[in-house]
């Protein structure tokens, strides 16, 4: 055992820690889906709420290193549509998020997912070619994305099923999504602090160390996505929702 911050961690329990961080790096600079690996592994380790208070900070990280890389390509005609709706989502989860404890945090996380994911595929096998372009639609999304962030991080699926409804090119669905949740991400950090107190100084502590790992993660998936070809990219996305959604049921 090594002790980090008031934290016990044997050292295979650091090393997933380390490959927790790796992994969001990754699946903000693109290999998206991949993240979803580290939710139900840190509420293993941490417990559900007090884990999404420990990986916030390392998300907000990861997601400074998306938006250096991709602002470019970010569509803002969508961003504007999400946000507000997004915030009230946020304070949403925020109250739900007080109300119940960790198991019907893994199971509304596994509901999320599951439910997000068949939409997807049923877009694909349909191959229908967008949803329309509806302000109803952004808005329930984005509503979605902010209580689904605040309960365990996970909006990657809803936000994934929004923009490539949307039929987004490669770097123009990570660039959005990255500002979209660098805003939010940082919009959620008063309500760990002062709601939640799942921020502290010694968690935040424990994020600083992982920040080389996530840096390298986020490297890592600036080159993989370079490697993929635009066609594929969409059911990359996909797959690597589904075998996430799977984990949480283990």
């Amino acid at each position: 055992m090594i002790e980090l911050f008031n934290y016990s961690l044997s050292y295979p329990t650091l090393a997933l820690l380390f490959l927790v961080a790796f992994f969001i790096g990754m699946a903000k600079t693109g290999v998206h889906g991949i993240s979803m690996f580290s939710v139900p592994l840190l509420a293993l380790i941490f417990g559900g709420k007090m884990s999404s208070g420990i990986m916030l900070p390392m998300l907000i990280m990861a997601d400074l290193f998306a938006v250096y890389y991709y602002h470019r390509h970010a569509n803002w005609t969508y961003l504007i549509k999400l946000f507000p709706s997004a915030a009230a989502g946020v304070l949403f989860g925020t109250w739900v998020g007080n109300l119940i404890d960790d198991q019907a945090f893994r199971l509304i996380m596994s509901i999320i997912i599951f439910g997000s994911l068949a939409i997807m595929i049923w877009m694909e096998k349909l191959k229908k070619e967008s949803i329309p372009n509806y302000l109803w639609f952004a808005l329930l999304m984005g509503f979605l994305g902010g209580v689904t962030t605040m309960i365990g991080n996970l909006a990657g699926s809803v936000m994934a099923l929004y923009l490539l409804s949307m039929r987004l090119p490669k770097n123009e669905y990570i660039g959005t999504a990255a500002w979209f949740f660098l805003a939010i991400n940082v919009f959620k950090v008063p309500f760990h602090l002062l709601s939640w107190h799942s921020i502290t100084l010694d968690s935040f502590s424990l994020n600083l160390i992982c920040l080389p790992f996530i840096g390298l993660g986020a490297w890592a998936g600036i080159y993989i996505v370079k490697q993929i070809p635009e066609r594929h990219y969409r059911w990359l996305v996909i797959s690597m929702t589904a075998v996430a959604a799977a984990m949480l049921t283990i």
